[in-house]
């Protein structure tokens, strides 16, 4: 007897995760290409055009010193819309409540839903990271670290996501946490700037964006430098999934926003 056969937890988590695969992959136009193109923008107007006038920012060139940076927002972004507009959807054509009323552990629902969105954060932040090996020469010097940053980070964000999926009731709640809260405290989180140009106060205010902790490790992994103890963004990040994931699975098990 295989391995699969014999794990219907397994198998179910499988399908569900290679559902949200060959959704991303069948429509890569909606879900890899736009991306990209925003992305190359990024690097060509603030890399290339700005960035010569800027010089230097925290001792690197600063089209190196971004590119970390914008490959973070591309995966954060990409993972949290993932999740929140296929979960949503699930429940909008409430096939989500065969689920719910399966045999399927809360946790393999989760579980299937977060791994489409991390591949898809992943697959985008490696699409962003070659684009932005066009414009300059990316060095990883710290692999591991680079690495687990990105899983961590896609993580927290597929979490978030699937929260605001829960708790949306029309197409439009799915876009307003993008919009107003995730979009400012990406921009907000060191992404073209380093956090010691800012002011005190501003300082203050930008330590408590968690984005700013994920940038700052990610930077870390390509660089070698970072505005911030790395030891202290991950305990951040693995606090944040911890919190994050208690919460969905809590919300699964409730049936809050799920069932009617």
């Amino acid at each position: 007897m295989s391995t699969t056969s014999s794990h219907p937890n397994l198998v179910a988590l499988l399908t569900i995760a290679r559902r949200e695969v060959m959704r991303i992959l069948r429509i890569w136009a909606q879900t890899l290409v736009p991306p990209a193109i925003t992305m190359t923008l990024y690097f060509l107007i603030f890399g290339s055009l700005i960035g010569s006038r800027i010089g230097d920012m925290g001792g690197y060139n600063y089209m190196d010193f971004i590119v970390p940076g914008l490959v973070m927002m591309s995966i954060i972004q990409n993972s949290y819309g993932n999740i929140s507009s296929s979960f949503f959807g699930a429940k909008f054509g409430r096939h989500i409540e065969e689920m719910l009323v399966s045999p399927m552990p809360n946790w393999v629902i989760l579980g299937g839903y977060v791994a489409g969105a991390v591949l898809r954060g992943v697959l985008v932040g490696v699409i962003v990271l070659g684009i932005a090996m066009l414009f300059t020469h990316v060095r990883i010097p710290h692999p591991v670290v680079t690495i687990t940053t990105v899983l961590l980070g896609a993580t927290i964000f597929s979490l978030a996501g699937f929260v605001n999926a829960v708790y949306a009731k029309k197409f439009d709640d799915v876009a307003i946490v993008p919009t107003f809260i995730l979009t400012p405290l990406t921009y907000l989180g060191g992404v073209f700037y380093s956090v010691k140009m800012l002011p005190d106060w501003a300082q203050t205010m930008t330590h408590a964006n968690p984005v700013f902790y994920m940038v700052n490790a990610f930077r870390y992994g390509l660089l070698g430098s970072s505005d911030i103890p790395v030891g202290i963004a991950y305990a951040l990040m693995i606090g944040f999934v911890i919190v994050l994931g208690a919460l969905s699975l809590w919300l699964l098990k409730r049936g809050i926003g799920l069932r009617s």
